[in-house]
């Protein structure tokens, strides 16, 4: 994908500006399950996302508006909160940010449409994070 304003090449996690210089896609996990944190910031990383791990609510809403990731994987049940009440208005704030929600438990869907929100199951495959963080999804 091309932007003849900025001269950006896209892919799946790398984005080539003008001057050769690399940008990676930032993905912001905020989950309280360490091994799972661990488990994809190692996969993320091979397929050249730069992640970040938050492990309560909190942490992850400050991360959020300090590394203004493009993908973020959200629990639901966290120690101080749960995420998915953030969803809809996290989908408003930034409209650009893809946001998967996880959960081993099904609450209801965050109010309203948004196109930008998708739900994951636990246990979590890396077939389905490939799907989530691929372009377009």
């Amino acid at each position: 994908m091309e932007n003849s304003q900025t001269h950006i090449t896209a892919t799946k996690s790398i984005v080539y500006l003008k001057n050769n210089e690399i940008k990676r896609h930032k993905v912001l996990i905020v989950d309280d399950e360490e091994d799972l944190c661990l488990l994809l910031k190692n996969y993320l990383t091979r397929k050249n996302f730069e992640v970040f791990i938050a492990h309560t609510l909190n942490e992850g809403l400050s991360a959020l508006n300090e590394i203004r990731p493009d993908i973020l994987f959200l629990d639901n049940n966290l120690p101080d909160g749960t995420g998915w009440d953030k969803a809809s208005d996290l989908s408003v704030l930034y409209p650009h940010l893809r946001i998967n929600l996880i959960s081993a438990f099904h609450p209801s869907f965050p109010d309203g449409t948004h196109h930008n929100i998708n739900i994951i199951d636990k246990p979590v495959s890396l077939k389905q994070i490939d799907k989530f963080v691929s372009t377009g999804s």
